[in-house]
C-alpha cells in the first residue's frame, strides 16, 4: 500500500492555508469519512451524505465556531512559536557567523562603513534641515521682506511702521538690525555682535528668558533704550553665570546698559552669532523714513492665516505705500516667506540631500558586496541546506534562517556603524564651513540612533534576502546528492555578476558627481577675482557713537587710523573701506546719470564702497582710466566718484565716463548734488569666484555724506598689504595702529583676504571633497566586489584551468580568458552607470561652475579610470590562477 508522505521538502508551499480553509477541509474530510461508513453498511451515497449532514446539525454554525477557536489558538500559538523560532534562529545565526570569522568580519566592516557614513550625514541633515526650530510654533513664523525689481531685500523703518499698523494677518511683527558693540571688560574691550530689535521681537518667537524679562514697550523709545538682554553663552563666559547680573549695568560702546534678562541657550533664530539684544528705539524722524532699507522683519501669522493670504495682503499694503511715497517706494512690493526656508536655503538643502543620497549609494554598494559574500558562502553550505530540507525544513524556514543570519550580521554592523557615525560627525564638524546654519546642534542623538537601526535592518534585508531566495529556490535535496555543483551554482554566478554590475554603476555615478564638483572647485580657484588677495590682511573696527558720533568726528578718526596704519613698518599700502571683497557690511544705492529722468525707475542699483586714498593699491584693483582719490579730495571741493567697469558700461555705453556726472546718496531733485566721475576701475567679484559682476561705485571718505556713517554703523574695514608678502606680522601692526589712534576700540574679524575669498566657496569645496571621498570609497568597494567574484570563479574553475594549461594553453591565454569574463559585468555596469549619471547629475546643475552636468571630459576621465582599475582588479586573481600546478589540480580532481 502506497503511503503519501506529502510533497518534497524542496517543493512545499511557502505559506500555510488560512484557518477558514483548514476548518472547511477538516469538516469536509469528516463528512466524507462518515458518508463512507454508511455506504459500507449499504446506504446509497446520496442518502448516506444527507444522513451524515442531518446528524451533524448546523454545519455553517460549527464552521464559524471552529474558525473562531482556530484563530484564537493560532494567535496564542503563533506568538510563542514566532518568538521561539526567532530566538532559535538568532542563536543558530550567531553560531554560523562565529564559525566563519573571516566572512563575518569582512561583512560587518563593509556594512558598518555604509551604515556609519549614512548615519553621520543624516545627523547633519536632521539638525540643519529636518529638526524643528527651537522656538514656539515655527511653522507660523515668517520673514516679511521688500521686493524691488525681482530681488528680495531689507526693509526701511518707515515701511515697517506702516506695515505693522496696516496688516491684519499677523499676531505680532518685529524688526531687527545687526550691530557691533564694544563690550568693556577688565582686560580689554571686546567686540560683540548683537541685534537691535523692536519690542515685540521675543513675542514673535515665543521664548521666555532664562532669567529676568524681555523689554517693556516704553523701553523701545529714544532715551529709554539703554537696557540689554544677554545670551546664555555671553552670560556664562563674561559674567560667570551670575544670576545677580539682572538689574546690573554693563558698558556697551562706552554707555552703561542695564541687564534686564538672559535668554536660554539655543535661542538663536537666525542661526547667526549674536550674543545680546537691545531696543532699536526709532526716532520720530526715523519712523517716517521710507528710504534706507536695512531692517530684517519677522512676524508670526495669526492662527488660520496662510502664507499665501498674508503675502497677498502685504502686496496690497506695499502697492498703497508706493502711491503714497513714490520717491522712495516706486517699484517696491512685499513678500512673505517661510522663516525656515530663509534660514536654511533651498540650495543648502539640495546640497545636503545630495550628500545623503551619495552616502546612500555607498551603502547600496556595501550591501551588494555583502550579498556576494553570502552567495559565495552559500555554495559551501549547499550540503547543510540539503540535509535541513531532507529532514523536513521547508523553503520558508530556510529563507527565514538565512535572513535571520543576515539581520544578526547587519545589527552587529549597525552597532559598529554608530561608532563610525560618532567619528564621522566629529570629522564633518571639523571640516565643514562655518556658514552652515545650525551646524553647532549636530549630534548623534536619538533620532540618529533610530535611523541607524532602521538602516541596519534594511541593509540586512537588502544584503540577505536575494541570496536567501536564490539558495532556497534550487532543489536542495538534489544539492545534497550532487554537492555544490549544478544549476544553482550557475544561477549564483549570474547573480554575483549582476551585483557587480550594480556596484560599478553606483560607483560610476558617485565618481561622476565628485568629478564635476572637483572640477568646479578647481575652476573657481582659478577665477580672477578682480584684485590681488595675496599678502593682504583685513580687520574691522567700530567707533562707538557715544564717543565719536556718526559724522565729522568719526570721519576724522577713521582718516587718522588710515594714515597711522600706512605709516607702520612692514606695510606697503594701507587704507580703509566700508566693505572689502568677500567681507561683511556694505550697502547699495540707486544712481541716476545726468540726463536721465530723475526718478526711482531710472536709477541704477549699485554697491557703495566708502574708501580712503590708496585703497586700490592696497587691494591690487586695476585702475583702467582716470585717477585715484588723493588727500586733496576733501569736503568743500567738487564731489568725486570712481566707478567700476560694469557701472560705466551701464550708465555710459560707448562713451568715455571720465568727467560725467551722476546723482547718488544725497541731495534731492530740486537740489542735485552731482558727483563727477574721475576714474574707472576693474570689476571685482565681491561675493567670491563664480559670482557675476555688478555695478559698483566708490566715494572718498572725506566726502562721504554724514548720513552714510549711520548706514555703515560707524564700522570700517582696515586693509594692509605686507612689504614682504608675509601677513603674520600685520595683525599686531594693525592692532597697534588702532590702539594709538582710537584707544579702547578693538580690532575684530582679522583675516587675510585669501581666507575671506576661500570662505565664499568653502561650502562647494567641502561638498566636492566629501563627495570625492565617498566616490573613492564606493570605487574601493566595487573593486573589492570585482576582485572577489573573479577570484571565486577562478577558484571554482581551477580544474578547467589546469586542464587547459595541461593541453597547451599559455598563461597569457588563461589570464585574458578569466579577465575578459570578469569584466563582462563591469562593462554592463559602466553602461548602466552612464545612463544613471546622465540623469543624476542634473541635481548638481545649480552648484556647478564652468562645467555642464554632462561634461565630456569628466565622463571620459571617470570611465577610463574606472575601466583601468576594474581591469586590474579582475586581472590579479587571474594571474594567481595561472600559478597553479596543472598536475596537482588534475591529480586532486
Amino acid at each position: 500500500m502506497r503511503v503519501d508522505r506529502g510533497p518534497d521538502p524542496a517543493e512545499r508551499p511557502v505559506f500555510r492555508p488560512d484557518v477558514e480553509t483548514e476548518v472547511a477541509d477538516e469538516l469536509a474530510f469528516h463528512v466524507e469519512m462518515r458518508t463512507r461508513e454508511l455506504e459500507a453498511k449499504g446506504w446509497p451515497r446520496d442518502a448516506a451524505r444527507e444522513e451524515v449532514l442531518r446528524r451533524f446539525g448546523d454545519l455553517d454554525r460549527v464552521r464559524r465556531e471552529c474558525a473562531t477557536l482556530g484563530r484564537d489558538r493560532n494567535r496564542r500559538v503563533s506568538v510563542k512559536s514566532v518568538l521561539f523560532d526567532l530566538l532559535r534562529d538568532v542563536r543558530h545565526g550567531v553560531r554560523q557567523l562565529r564559525r566563519s570569522p573571516g566572512f563575518s568580519a569582512a561583512a560587518v566592516l563593509t556594512l558598518a562603513l555604509g551604515v556609519g557614513g549614512t548615519t553621520a550625514i543624516f545627523s547633519v541633515v536632521n539638525a540643519v534641515v529636518l529638526r524643528p526650530f527651537a522656538f514656539a510654533e515655527p511653522e507660523r513664523v515668517v520673514l516679511v521682506a521688500e521686493t524691488w525689481r525681482g530681488n528680495v531685500g531689507d526693509v526701511s523703518a518707515g515701511n515697517f511702521v506702516d506695515w505693522e499698523e496696516a496688516s491684519t494677518s499677523f499676531d505680532r511683527m518685529a524688526a531687527a538690525r545687526w550691530s557691533n558693540f564694544n563690550l568693556s571688560t577688565e582686560d580689554a574691550p571686546e567686540r560683540v555682535l548683537g541685534l537691535q530689535v523692536t519690542q515685540g521681537y521675543f513675542d514673535v518667537f515665543g521664548v521666555s528668558p532664562l532669567h529676568g524679562r524681555v523689554f517693556f514697550p516704553e523701553e523701545d523709545a529714544p532715551g529709554r533704550e539703554t537696557v540689554v538682554i544677554l545670551s546664555q553663552s555671553l552670560w556664562e563666559e563674561r559674567f560667570d553665570a551670575d544670576p545677580g547680573i539682572v538689574d546690573r549695568d554693563v558698558r556697551l560702546n562706552g554707555v552703561p546698559y542695564t541687564v534686564v534678562g538672559v535668554m536660554p541657550d539655543g535661542f538663536n533664530p537666525f542661526a547667526s552669532t549674536e550674543r545680546l539684544w537691545v531696543p532699536i528705539a526709532f526716532t520720530a524722524e526715523r519712523r517716517r523714513m521710507h528710504d534706507e532699507h536695512y531692517l530684517t522683519v519677522v512676524a508670526k501669522l495669526r492662527r488660520g492665516v496662510t502664507i499665501e493670504t498674508a503675502h497677498a495682503e502685504m502686496e496690497r499694503i506695499a502697492a498703497d505705500l508706493s502711491e503714497r511715497y513714490p520717491q522712495d517706494n516706486a517699484e517696491r512690493s512685499a513678500s512673505v516667506l517661510p522663516f525656515a526656508e530663509v534660514i536654511v536655503t533651498g540650495d543648502l538643502r539640495a546640497r545636503l540631500f545630495v550628500l545623503l543620497g551619495a552616502v546612500g549609494l555607498v551603502l547600496l554598494i556595501a550591501c551588494g558586496n555583502v550579498a556576494n559574500l553570502f552567495l559565495a558562502r552559500g555554495t559551501s553550505r549547499a550540503r547543510e541546506l540539503g540535509i535541513r530540507a531532507a529532514i523536513g525544513a521547508g523553503r520558508t524556514r530556510i529563507i527565514t534562517q538565512l535572513l535571520t543570519e543576515s539581520l544578526v550580521l547587519s545589527l552587529a554592523a549597525g552597532a559598529l556603524g554608530v561608532l563610525v557615525a560618532f567619528i564621522g560627525v566629529r570629522a564633518l564638524l571639523a571640516a565643514a564651513p562655518p556658514i552652515v546654519p545650525r551646524l553647532e546642534t549636530v549630534s548623534v542623538n536619538g533620532a540618529a540612533l533610530a535611523f541607524a537601526l532602521v538602516v541596519a535592518i534594511l541593509s540586512g534585508v537588502l544584503a540577505g534576502l536575494v541570496p536567501a531566495l536564490r539558495m532556497a529556490r534550487g532543489n536542495l535535496v538534489a544539492a545534497l546528492r550532487d554537492g555544490s555543483r549544478g544549476t544553482v551554482g550557475s544561477m549564483r554566478d549570474r547573480l554575483r555578476g549582476a551585483f557587480v554590475a550594480a556596484e560599478v554603476a553606483l560607483a560610476f555615478t558617485l565618481l561622476i558627481g565628485a568629478g564635476l564638483l572637483v572640477r568646479t572647485a578647481i575652476l573657481l580657484g582659478q577665477e580672477d577675482p578682480g584684485f590681488r588677495p595675496a599678502g593682504v590682511l583685513s580687520g574691522r573696527v567700530t567707533l562707538p557713537p557715544a564717543a565719536y558720533g556718526e559724522g565729522e568726528v568719526a570721519r576724522q578718526a577713521f582718516a587718522r587710523l588710515a594714515d597711522q596704519l600706512a605709516a607702520m613698518p612692514g606695510v606697503a599700502a594701507a587704507a580703509l573701506s566700508s566693505q572689502v571683497p568677500a567681507g561683511p557690511g556694505g550697502g547699495s544705492n540707486g544712481l541716476v546719470p545726468e540726463g536721465w529722468p530723475m526718478n526711482a525707475e531710472s536709477s541704477i542699483n549699485s554697491r557703495l564702497r566708502i574708501v580712503t586714498p590708496g585703497y586700490f593699491d592696497a587691494l591690487g584693483i586695476e585702475l583702467l582710466r582716470g585717477r585715484d582719490f588723493t588727500r586733496a579730495d576733501i569736503a568743500g571741493t567738487p564731489r568725486l566718484m570712481i566707478v567700476s567697469r560694469s557701472l560705466a558700461n551701464t550708465a555710459w555705453p560707448d562713451e568715455d565716463p571720465i568727467g560725467k556726472r551722476i546723482l547718488c546718496c544725497e541731495g534731492a531733485p530740486d537740489d542735485p548734488r552731482w558727483k563727477t566721475v574721475i576714474g574707472v576701475v576693474e570689476d571685482v567679484r565681491w561675493n567670491g569666484p563664480g559670482q557675476a559682476f555688478g555695478p559698483e561705485f566708490y566715494l572718498p571718505l572725506a566726502q562721504a555724506p554724514a548720513v552714510a556713517f549711520g548706514w555703515i554703523q560707524n564700522t570700517m574695514t582696515l586693509v594692509a598689504r605686507s612689504t614682504t608678502g608675509d601677513v603674520a606680522v600685520l595683525a599686531n601692526v594693525m592692532r597697534r595702529a588702532a590702539s594709538e589712534t582710537v584707544p579702547d576700540v578693538p580690532v575684530f574679524d582679522v583675516r587675510t583676504l585669501e581666507a575671506r575669498l576661500r570662505a565664499t566657496f568653502a561650502t562647494g569645496r567641502f561638498n566636492a571633497q566629501l563627495l570625492a571621498v565617498l566616490g573613492i570609497v564606493g570605487l574601493l568597494l566595487a573593486v573589492i566586489g570585482i576582485y572577489g567574484v573573479v577570484a571565486y570563479n577562478a577558484g571554482r574553475r581551477s580544474h578547467e584551468i589546469g586542464l587547459r594549461m595541461a593541453l597547451g594553453a599559455s598563461a597569457a591565454d588563461v589570464v585574458v580568458l578569466v579577465t575578459r569574463q570578469g569584466l563582462r559585468p563591469v562593462a554592463i555596469g559602466l553602461l548602466l552607470g552612464l545612463t544613471a549619471a546622465f540623469a543624476a547629475t542634473r541635481v548638481l546643475q545649480n552648484t556647478l561652475f564652468g562645467v555642464t552636468p554632462t561634461d565630456p571630459a569628466t565622463f571620459t576621465a571617470v570611465t577610463f579610470a574606472l575601466a583601468v582599475v576594474a581591469a586590474m582588479a579582475a586581472a590579479l586573481p587571474a594571474v594567481r590562477a595561472v600559478r597553479i600546478d596543472p598536475g596537482r589540480v588534475l591529480a586532486r580532481e
